[in-house]
């Protein structure tokens, strides 16, 4: 329970501005709020405006060690309390989390720049189920009885790992947390999360909300930069599991350090998902799914985002005048306004690398770069982190705007004549995380999705990760599955073998 006065709001608020100010300077570890053991603090800027709207502890190894060892003492006991128990105290904490939504939707979009209406509040309802879902499935950690010998009791338990170590992005942090921290609890793990630097506030609210409900130590956050903060926590002897999302450049210095260690590794590193529409698709539907597939309410920063359109040679030119007029209705602004559909970029530096993408596929010869939606005009505005979407035509396999994450409003849609040579298409990117497939013959719909080289594939819908659908990539994406039944038992957990010879 949390055990130290703090000036946050107990009750749910929708002052975002004054929430972050009281959530200034803080990690969450033991069961209250503490600043870094070095004093030291960073900003915290809303990318719409460029003003700074708080300040993050500044997390290095000695609070690390804080956070883990606090960790480690409170996995004792919870590890001791039934499972059945623990699922129920996680599902408490989904329904405090329900009650506080609109709160944590407001709080990310000040951060974040995502578009409360559109992307904040939605995500923020979306952790509450995966906290509800996975709170309830603390019966579901059972084991096997295995026939061996007539006199002899040969059965399998599932025990938790110890301290889980989790890494989560900026780009949906409640959500990417909640489906690490859901199914190690209920496992019977304590955690110790690593914030994002540029995001650090609804997840650290979040931890605080939880601690309401949790005993001590079960669940610690604190914030910082990957070398000083990240490293320590992956490295620390007694982090016996690492969940990590992020680049995949990232991903394998994560991994590498490890299997230093030899504890299990599960890794989420992004996508260049492909759609693949024919002429045979219901029309709006597809062109409804292709606004939603690109996440441009959320800037394209998604790693599932349809960045790669393939569309059948005869519905190619109307698709793309249908896309522009889409996105074109789109509205551009303040985050926070109920009437924006597209917020903005995370970061300066996230910014200039999409920038970049855009400049070289507007160099290369042959290339068409449509620019949808407006500008906002709001001059409060002028400083803010906004892009317009870019729909490209025209470049071919070669360029890096296909083969390269980009992650930002940016997709590129060609032509297409053959199944299999788009099949082909798709499949020829180092990633394989996320695809789907537009048509209404399901013969060839199910052909292509059994074909295709990732780790999701959806027909005629592309929906965010739900709680209950197993989500995780091949290749280059990552290692593991997250968001099922299967991840808890398989990544949160290991198997241990009891015999008891009865002669």
């Amino acid at each position: 329970m949390l055990d130290t006065p703090h000036p946050t709001p107990h009750a749910p608020t929708t002052d975002c501005f004054a929430l972050a100010r009281a959530l200034s300077g803080v990690n969450f570890i033991g069961g209250r709020y503490v600043p870094a053991a070095s004093g030291k603090t960073f900003p915290v800027v809303n990318p719409a405006t460029g003003a700074e709207v708080a300040t993050a502890a500044y997390g290095e190894a000695a609070d690390v060690d804080a956070a883990v060892q606090d960790a480690a003492r409170a996995q004792k006991e919870w590890a001791k309390m039934p499972a059945r128990k623990r699922g129920a105290l996680v599902h408490a904490c989904a329904a405090i989390l329900k009650e506080h939504q609109d709160e944590l939707g407001h709080l990310i979009a000040l951060e974040t720049g995502k578009a409360l209406r559109t992307e904040s509040r939605v995500e923020a309802g979306v952790v509450a189920d995966i906290f509800e879902f996975f709170g309830g499935l603390g019966s579901e950690l059972k084991g096997e009885s295995v026939p061996f010998a007539p006199n002899v009791l040969s059965v399998t338990v599932r025990e938790p790992l110890g301290v889980v170590g989790a890494i989560i992005p900026w780009n949906v942090p409640m959500l990417l947390m909640a489906l690490k921290v859901a199914p190690a609890l209920v496992a019977g793990n304590t955690v110790v999360v690593k914030s994002a630097e540029e995001a650090p506030l609804a997840v650290m609210r979040i931890c605080e909300l939880m601690n309401r409900v949790l005993p001590p130590g079960c669940f610690n956050i604190i914030s910082g930069f990957g070398p000083e903060c990240g490293a320590p926590l992956v490295m620390h002897p007694k982090v016996r599991k690492v969940t990590f999302t992020g680049s995949v450049e990232t991903g394998k210095i994560v991994a590498k350090a490890a299997s230093e260690k030899l504890v299990p590794v599960t890794l989420e590193l992004g996508g260049k998902s492909p759609m693949i529409v024919f002429a045979d698709c219901d029309f709006e539907k597809t062109v409804a799914g292709a606004l939603t597939s690109m996440r441009f309410t959320r800037q394209g920063q998604s790693c599932t985002a349809a960045s790669r359109i393939y569309v059948e040679r005869p519905i190619f030119d109307e698709f793309v005048s249908r896309m522009k007029a889409a996105v074109n209705g789109m509205v551009m602004g303040d985050p926070l306004d109920e009437k924006t559909d597209i917020g903005t970029i995370i970061s300066q530096g996230q910014f200039e690398k999409v920038q970049g993408f855009i400049e070289e596929g507007r160099a290369t010869p042959g290339a068409t770069a449509h620019e949808c939606s407006a500008m906002p005009s709001d001059p409060a505005l002028k400083k803010g982190l906004f892009l317009r979407p870019v729909i490209f035509t025209g470049l071919d396999a070669s360029s890096r705007l296909v083969r390269e994450e980009i992650f930002g409003p940016v997709t590129v849609i060609q032509p297409f004549d053959d199944p299999e040579a788009v099949l082909a298409a798709a499949n020829d990117s180092e990633y394989g995380l996320a695809a789907s497939l537009w048509t209404n013959n399901l013969k060839v719909g199910l052909d292509l999705a059994h074909r295709l080289e990732a780790g999701l594939v959806q027909i005629n819908q592309n929906l965010v990760v739900q709680a209950n659908l197993s989500y995780g990539g091949v290749k280059s994406s990552g290692l593991g599955k997250e968001a099922s039944l299967e991840a808890m038992l398989e990544h949160f957990t290991h198997k241990k073998t009891i015999m008891v010879n009865m002669a």
